[in-house]
């Protein structure tokens, strides 16, 4: 008698497994019906904004990872240490406020290429930060926007 009950409830859990994973499976064949691949068929669709918002922020996270961890500055990236890379934009984009400054007050012309810091480009350079060719191209890439700033009055 025991054993008869015990085998009816154990295929009541069976039967009722089965009936909630059948509505399941269907339910889910629904949802997915409503969100077709196509996204121009629903122009309307309240739920496609936050979808393309999701998936713009998740492309903008993988441009950030292939930045090399570095954020985005405005300068490009001609490879060389850290320390090569800073201390290169620190020394062009101070010297070139100066230049830009300087040109200003005397009512000089815009030009930043005529300045001798930007011809050399070696202001602050030390063998030991890495390749000299490397620094230039920061140097000369942070000296330009320090003398716009500068030639601006910032």
């Amino acid at each position: 008698m025991k054993f008869e009950n015990f085998s009816k409830k154990i295929l009541g859990a069976v039967f009722t497994f089965a009936i909630v994973l059948g509505i399941g499976l269907a339910a889910n064949v629904t949802a997915n019906a409503q969100y077709p691949q196509y996204p121009n068929q629903y122009p309307n669709d309240p739920y496609r904004r936050d979808r393309d918002y999701r998936n713009q922020r998740r492309r903008d996270d993988d441009d950030w990872r292939n930045r090399r961890n570095r954020q985005n500055d405005g300068y490009g990236n001609y490879g060389g240490s850290f320390q090569l890379r800073q201390t290169a934009l620190n020394a062009g984009f101070n010297e070139g406020t100066k230049a830009g400054r300087d040109d200003r007050r005397h009512n000089r012309r815009y030009d930043f290429r005529d300045e001798s810091l930007y011809q050399k480009g070696t202001k602050d350079y030390s063998s030991r930060l890495g390749d000299r060719g490397t620094y230039q191209a920061y140097f000369r890439e942070a000296f330009e926007h320090g003398y716009a700033d500068g030639y601006q009055g910032y």
